[in-house]
């Protein structure tokens, strides 16, 4: 079975403090970032919502049945947690229909903040990222620690890791992919949870390495770098003066693999750590690849964007701070508390 977030290596000591996190829905709060605006005109209808104790699947579902078209007709850029107040997009298909009156919407803990008209149905994964606003509760432990941890999150970041919720309750979607690759059928849905579990193990695995290591932010021989704020990659190539400034700048990070058919493109070091990881989960490398999937790259490395912190009071965190799209704020607090 995988190893759970709490049992991977730490990047700046290990926590110093114990808190509580999600305390209520309101001490984690999301807003996603599009990165761009509606187009005033369409057939579809883009909504601002913020939702609580609901899932998206479920808000999915209930638009749907107000506006009466299949659920089909509802797009959304990412699923949000239930146990949080989150602030998300959802395009609603009415074409050739005005619109009705969202203030009806007939759901406790559900608001529509904004409605504009627009051309294209919301894809998953049209996001540029999300704001976070997290408050721990009950916090016990060394607050000049937590000073320096906070401190050193702000300038060099955090271990980039999938998070908890990839892997399923106990981390059992891995070892449900293995079942998977050997033969046990299952629905398109779960095939894909399978296959992401599957490649996020080895990415982790691979990352855990380099943690250990002290080499998650830094260059190995042979590696190869990906680009901040895209899916695309480069390398490998000599370490010079102008990497090693847009690695500083946070412009490039070192990068992991996201296994699938061929090769990883990593050479020297870096390459063999990743082939070694490979080596020790053949059912795995095996099963992606006979899946079809495609060798990809994601970053190592996670830089919060505008991180600011307060004390509320003696017992109460306060946590600010931007994500990009595809990356966990729980891999952020990880690295300064447990979970009391």
């Amino acid at each position: 079975m995988t190893n759970t977030n709490h049992e991977l290596p730490h990047a700046h000591g290990g926590p110093p403090l114990t808190a509580r996190l999600r305390a209520k829905p309101e001490d984690f709060v999301v807003e996603e970032i599009l990165g761009y605006d509606a187009d005033g005109e369409g057939e579809h209808v883009l909504l601002t919502l913020e939702k609580r104790g609901h899932d998206t699947q479920w808000v999915v579902r209930e638009l749907a049945r107000f506006v009466d078209i299949s659920p089909v007709g509802i797009g959304f850029a990412g699923l949000k947690d239930r146990h949080a107040v989150t602030r998300q997009a959802m395009s609603v298909h009415l074409a050739g229909r005005d619109e009705p009156d969202w203030s009806a919407f007939p759901h406790e803990g559900v608001r529509i903040l904004e409605s504009v008209r627009h051309r294209r149905k919301l894809k998953r994964g049209a996001l540029s990222g999300n704001r976070f606003v997290l408050t721990l509760r009950n916090v016990e432990g060394d607050r000049d620690a937590s000073e320096r941890v906070l401190q050193a999150i702000a300038e060099r970041g955090v271990p980039n890791y999938f998070g908890d919720q990839r892997f399923g309750r106990g981390g059992a979607n891995v070892d449900r992919a293995r079942a998977m690759f050997a033969g046990k059928r299952v629905d398109k849905r779960t095939r894909s949870l399978l296959l992401s579990a599957a490649r996020s193990e080895l990415f982790n695995r691979v990352l855990a390495g380099r943690v250990a290591d002290a080499c998650w932010d830094t260059p190995l021989d042979g590696e190869v770098w990906s680009l901040a704020g895209s899916r695309s990659w480069f390398g490998p190539e000599p370490f010079d003066d102008t990497l090693a400034d847009r690695l500083a700048r946070g412009d490039i990070h070192p990068s992991g693999p996201l296994w699938g058919k061929g090769e990883p493109p990593t050479q020297g070091e870096a390459g063999a750590r990743e082939r070694a990881v490979a080596e020790a989960e053949p059912e795995l490398v095996d099963g992606l690849v006979a899946a079809g999937m495609d060798q990809e790259r994601r970053a190592l490395r996670l830089l919060p964007q505008q991180l600011s912190w307060d004390w509320l009071d003696d017992t109460s965190l306060q946590l600010r701070f931007a994500l990009p799209a595809g990356s966990y704020a729980t891999v952020v607090v990880r690295e300064l508390t447990r979970q009391a």
